[in-house]
C-alpha cells in the first residue's frame, strides 16, 4: 500500500477505538466524504468562500482522525487558500481521494 495513510495513526486509532469500531467509522467516512467533495465543488462553482473553506476543513480533519495524511494536506491547503486553489488542485484532491478511499477501506478491514 502507498503512503497514502500512515498505518502508526490507523493502528493508534484502532487500539484506541477498537478495530470493529474504527471500521464503522472508516464506512461513515466513505459515505460521507463524496458529499464533501461535491460541497467543495459547489462552493467553488457558486464562489462561496466560507462554505468552500468549512467543507475543506471537514475533509481535513476527517483524514488526521485516519491518518490518511497526504489527502488531508490537500484538503489543507485547500482550506487555506480558499478558492484561490483553483478547479486543478480540486481535481487532484478528488483524483487521490479515489485511491485513498480504497485504501482506508482494506486496512480497516485487514486486507
Amino acid at each position: 500500500m502507498p503512503d497514502t495513510i500512515d498505518k502508526n495513526t490507523f493502528s493508534e486509532l484502532q487500539e484506541a477505538a477498537g478495530a470493529e469500531f474504527v471500521t464503522e467509522l472508516v464506512d461513515t467516512f466513505l459515505e460521507e466524504a463524496p458529499g464533501m467533495l461535491a460541497e467543495l465543488r459547489g462552493a467553488m462553482d457558486a464562489q462561496q468562500a466560507d462554505k468552500f473553506r468549512r467543507a475543506a476543513h471537514s475533509l481535513k480533519s476527517n483524514c488526521h482522525t485516519f491518518g490518511v495524511t497526504r489527502l488531508g494536506a490537500m484538503a489543507r491547503e485547500l482550506e487555506a487558500n480558499g478558492l484561490e486553489s483553483g478547479a486543478g488542485a480540486l481535481d487532484a484532491l478528488e483524483a487521490h481521494y479515489a485511491e485513498a478511499a480504497s485504501d482506508l477501506k482494506e486496512l480497516s478491514r485487514g486486507e
